[in-house]
């Protein structure tokens, strides 16, 4: 059975992912009202990979027989200045995350939790794609700048994603 610091632990990491998951819609909206239709894409693509997140993280606590209590999340920022705005954003958010993902693992080595630390191996690795991904596309919009036909281009390779 998992203690109930690490219980406690997990559904705050469920609330970081759902909160995540929020943000990233907030900024895929803002891509849509600024016809960025590739970026937002992105981004909703995004939204549900940190939905998944979550129901993996909530999944594991079922399976150890801990229960989930989701929490308030707070309004996600709805403006931003540009693109290259939102992926500096993206990819600090992400560096958080990844930091919040090792606090949660520290705690399954204290409690000496072998499954739990075995399952969060899985974001671990997750995490490193995403730091990748966003720092990838950050560097992309450094180059191309805020506008042109460059960011036009960039914005339909990202609504290539996942098609």
């Amino acid at each position: 059975m998992i203690s109930k610091s690490l219980v406690h632990a997990v559904n705050e990491q469920i609330k970081n992912e759902i909160d995540s998951a929020y943000l990233y819609l907030a900024m895929s909206a803002y891509c849509e009202s600024v016809n960025l239709p590739g970026t937002a894409h992105w981004l909703r693509t995004q939204w549900q990979e940190e939905l998944g997140h979550a129901m993996k993280l909530a999944g594991m606590l079922y399976d150890r027989g801990g229960r989930v209590l989701f929490q308030a999340i707070e309004k996600p920022t709805a403006e931003f200045k540009s693109a290259k705005d939102i992926f500096q954003k993206v990819l600090s958010h992400e560096q958080k995350v990844t930091e919040l993902i090792h606090q949660l693992y520290a705690t399954a080595v204290k409690e000496k939790d072998y499954a739990v630390q075995v399952e969060l191996q899985w974001f671990i690795k997750e995490q490193v794609e995403e730091e990748k991904s966003a720092g990838d596309i950050l560097n992309q919009l450094q180059l191309i700048g805020d506008s042109g036909s460059l960011l036009l281009m960039l914005d339909r390779q990202l609504g290539a994603r996942g098609k």
